[in-house]
């Protein structure tokens, strides 16, 4: 596989089409209805106090959409796809690799020493591991590795490059689907007016991520081997995400016919019972008095810390994962998507241990007895070109470098860490936390750093700011605001004209695999598959990216060349 980089006879500059008003005003119209009659919805804002968990939806309303896809160019699309097999197996092998995640995200010199979540979870797979639990465990993963393009000059060949990887919680496949659904059935019924050449179907690809996820449910549910037992979703109350949810929830009974409970940790506390010889998890519902078995556990909660208001909610996770129902994910793999084990991979060596072979493993399988799966060093060199330059902020001269900016983080001298530096636009600074919201950027980093005490650097890591391309322009529409609306008040007066914007390109995949400690490494059972994705766009002056927070709009993928 070649390195994710690409020269291109597009021009970003010049996207979107344009259209009159009335024609933005109908693909409004149209967009808006079809997105309610197809299940891209939302549930609105909660009243306060919110409703109790169990009361039905009077209302809802589409999900913040944009009217025109997001230009990628066709190569990097495709080898992206094949990267995510390899990320699939690479993080399956991180989870079970418990010196190398006790080193980075453990007590005594990991991320756990200074982050309280971290090291909440981390104690809870401790303990399970001193009780013998963990290693009887199967993990199931279902991923999202998440790219942006990289344009850093004109004279530099187009890329890929990752923001993060994902492996609790990877939401918005289903409604990702249906966004792309939405934008070929905008072509199919108004050709977009004529607007663009490069608006055909063949370049509108199809987006299959709710089977994928399904399947990997499913997957997992038919290794447990209980063909009558659930799958339970563990939720968070007051979910306006719902729809995104439901959708997988029905794939799973329409193809698969395996049935779905949704809880909340809080239910979770009085409703789940662990045998005690067996380890079977058994769930108690309000409609009935059966006892139902679960084979697979769903975290679509779990990934932030007001997930867990109290050490009660920790303990509940504890008893979860102590079950012997498949965890998607496990607290293992939960730390393996740590934003430090993504930049304790950038250096030199690492990515080799996991994805090639050992040396004295012969026989073994590849990566010193991880699994059958075998890559080469172009595999390795495929995945080391979709990063850019990250380093710890504990890391010696971690914090004068990330005040410096220095191009790259094998910058031998550091100039001056003066803030008045114009060149620290040039980077992020990330947490261990997932969702949004939680980065440091820009002109915010010299106060930060200035502010952060010293034992807390361990827990972030400095990035290099991805460089999108200049001037590329969106048509996003939210509920309650017209089209080219970036905040969403309704109250922009030229909402036909469109905003610059910055579109993400999350790839999804999943495994499924168990392994055991053995004298050459690890011994690893996997299975695992990609398909699917979501493209996530935003007006170009938010530097978060999430949508169910509300920084970006749902949008699909137009190839270009």
């Amino acid at each position: 596989m070649t390195s994710s980089s690409s020269s291109l006879s597009f021009d970003f500059s010049q996207w979107p089409p344009e259209f009159t008003a009335d024609q933005l005003t109908e693909l409004t119209r149209l967009a808006t209805t079809y997105s309610l009659a197809h299940g891209l919805l939302y549930l609105p804002p909660h009243p306060q106090p919110p409703p109790p968990p169990s009361a039905a939806p009077a209302s809802a309303i589409h999900a913040p959409i944009s009217l025109v896809p997001a230009p990628f160019p066709r190569k990097l699309f495709g080898e992206v796809k094949k990267l995510q097999r390899i990320y699939n197996v690479l993080y399956a092998r991180i989870a079970l690799d418990e010196e190398f995640l006790d080193r980075i995200m453990g007590e005594g010199g990991g991320v756990a020493d200074v982050d309280d979540f971290t090291r909440q979870l981390w104690r809870i797979w401790k303990e399970l591991r001193d009780d013998g639990h963990a290693a009887e465990s199967t993990h199931l993963g279902i991923f999202r590795s998440d790219y942006l393009l990289h344009a850093p000059s004109p004279e530099e060949p187009i890329s890929l490059r990752q923001v993060e990887f994902n492996t609790i919680s990877s939401s918005f496949g289903a409604l990702s689907e249906r966004a792309a659904a939405l934008h070929r059935y905008l072509l199919a019924s108004t050709d977009y007016y004529g607007s663009s050449p490069l608006l055909t179907p063949d370049n509108l690809p199809e987006n299959g991520t709710t089977s994928t996820i399904a399947d990997a449910l499913a997957a997992a549910h038919t290794a447990y081997g209980v063909k009558n037992a659930y799958i339970l979703f563990v939720v968070q109350p007051n979910e306006r995400n719902v729809f995104d949810q439901r959708w997988i929830e029905y794939e799973l009974l329409e193809r698969h016919s395996i049935k779905v409970i949704r809880q909340t940790f809080s239910e979770l506390s009085q409703s789940a019972t662990i045998h005690p010889t067996n380890r079977k998890l058994t769930i108690t519902t309000s409609t009935t008095t059966a006892e139902k078995e679960i084979a697979v556990i769903y975290y679509r909660a779990g990934y932030t810390p007001t997930d867990y208001p109290n050490p009660t909610y920790y303990q509940i996770r504890k008893r979860l994962e102590s079950s012997r129902a498949t965890n998607c994910p496990t607290i293992a793999l939960q730390l393996a998507g740590g934003k430090k084990v993504q930049q304790e991979l950038t250096r030199e060596g690492v990515l080799e241990r996991f994805l090639l072979p050992r040396e004295g493993a012969a026989g073994k399988g590849e990566g010193g007895g991880f699994g059958s799966v075998k890559f080469t060093r172009e595999d390795v060199e495929s995945i080391r070109a979709s990063w850019v330059p990250m380093w710890g902020l504990n890391e010696p001269g971690g914090v004068e470098r990330a005040l410096s900016l220095s191009s790259s983080p094998s910058s031998p001298t550091p100039p001056s860490s003066s803030s008045e530096n114009p060149r620290i636009r040039g980077l992020v600074l990330k947490p261990q936390r997932e969702g949004g919201g939680n980065n440091v950027y820009k002109e915010d980093i010299p106060a930060f750093l200035k502010g952060l005490d010293v034992e807390e650097r361990a827990a972030w890591i400095a990035m290099a700011i991805i460089e999108t391309p200049e001037r590329v322009g969106g048509y996003l529409v939210r509920a309650g605001a017209s089209s080219g609306s970036s905040s969403g008040t309704g109250e922009e007066k030229e909402y036909q004209k469109p905003v610059e914007v910055i579109s993400e390109l999350g790839i999804f995949g999943w495994a499924l695999f168990s392994g055991r400690q053995v004298e050459s490494g690890i011994e690893m059972k996997e299975k695992e598959g990609e398909g699917g994705w979501l493209v996530r766009t935003k007006g170009k002056e938010s530097n978060e990216g999430g949508v169910a927070v509300g920084f970006s709009v749902l949008d699909s993928v137009v190839l270009v060349d």
